[in-house]
């Protein structure tokens, strides 16, 4: 017995060993470029060598000794990478939306209203928008699936008494000629934007020229809550233009954020995986009772797609109306 036990807590060490090399080496390939990344590859190499040297020789004191230093060394070095405003950013992530109140009514500035030719092509344009956020008529959850069908991007759109709608976006705030990777989310790579977007904007570039498959779903949330909803978003804007934060694939996505605001607003937001596995955040909104309670999940899934929608004019009021077209009495 006692020497099966010693052989499990040799065996731990060796896999804390593996883990701690291997998730420096993850933190190493997504934070240096080459030729630096090469050198750190080697020095990880040799500290990898050398502590199963010690392990393998049966110097376990020195063994841990030096696992210790290791991971000091790269908790020192991770802990010190900061996140950073000044960027090469990709036009459309290119501003946080900021905002300030005044007697009732918000200023919103850098509202996203571009025209997009291509993915990668558009007239860019970014607005101010002046609005009362008493005069909120409508929320929904807008989800546009791009591959697997069990993650979805998520975007909550708000309407007002006159017509139009913005959207927030939780977004990665990629810089130019980088590519998004979901493990690189975990290590650092990507900063966290909040963009507030027209409809015809945010939505059509995933309806009509990426051609991703997006649903609407009209919420059934009290006014109180709907319009410190909004104000959350508005105020997690202002703080990550003031400090930059860091998005996280799990913790701090365009999911899971929206998700913690209104976990801040009602106690009535459980946490369940289909917060993660977004795609899936229908049927968890109509088990909430948020999502038209009065029809069934199947039916509420079926009427919420989306077809493309085309140009929908210079008129972002019309486009949100074409958009809403499956839920008009």
């Amino acid at each position: 017995m006692r020497k099966a036990a010693r052989f499990a807590w040799r065996g731990f060490q060796f896999v804390l060993a593996a883990a701690l090399i291997g998730w420096a080496g993850f933190a190493i390939h997504f934070q240096f470029a080459a030729p630096l990344v090469y050198l750190a590859y080697a020095a990880l190499a040799v500290t990898a060598l050398g502590l199963l040297w010690l392990f393998w020789r049966r110097r376990w004191r020195g063994g841990w000794l030096a696992m210790a230093l290791t991971f000091a060394a790269v908790a020192f070095w991770w802990g010190g990478i900061a996140p950073r405003q000044d960027r090469d950013w990709l036009p459309e992530v290119a501003y946080n939306v900021t905002s300030t109140e005044s007697g009732g009514m918000v200023t919103l500035d850098h509202v996203r209203n571009f025209d997009w030719i291509t993915e990668t092509e558009a007239t860019e344009r970014w607005e101010t928008r002046v609005v009362n956020p008493d005069d909120i008529t409508s929320v929904d959850a807008i989800l546009s699936v791009w591959d697997s069908p069990d993650i979805a991007h998520t975007l909550v759109s708000f309407g007002f008494g006159d017509g139009q709608h913005i959207v927030f976006s939780t977004e990665i705030r990629k810089e130019k000629g980088e590519d998004f990777t979901s493990i690189g989310g975990f290590f650092k790579q990507f900063e966290l934007v909040v963009i507030a977007a027209d409809e015809r904007d945010i939505v059509r570039l995933r309806t009509d020229v990426r051609g991703e498959e997006v649903s609407l779903y009209p919420l059934d949330i009290s006014p109180e809550i709907t319009k410190e909803l909004f104000l959350s978003f508005l105020a997690l804007g202002n703080e990550l233009s003031a400090r930059p934060a860091w998005y996280n694939t799990i913790t701090a996505n365009c999911t899971t954020v929206p998700y913690h605001l209104v976990r801040r607003l009602t106690d009535r937001a459980m946490p369940d995986l289909r917060v993660l596995l977004s795609g899936r955040l229908p049927s968890y909104l109509h088990e909430l009772g948020v999502l038209r309670p009065d029809m069934k999940l199947e039916d509420v899934i079926a009427r919420a797609r989306v077809a493309p929608l085309g140009q929908g004019g210079d008129d972002g009021v019309a486009f949100s109306r074409k958009l809403r077209a499956n839920w008009a009495e």
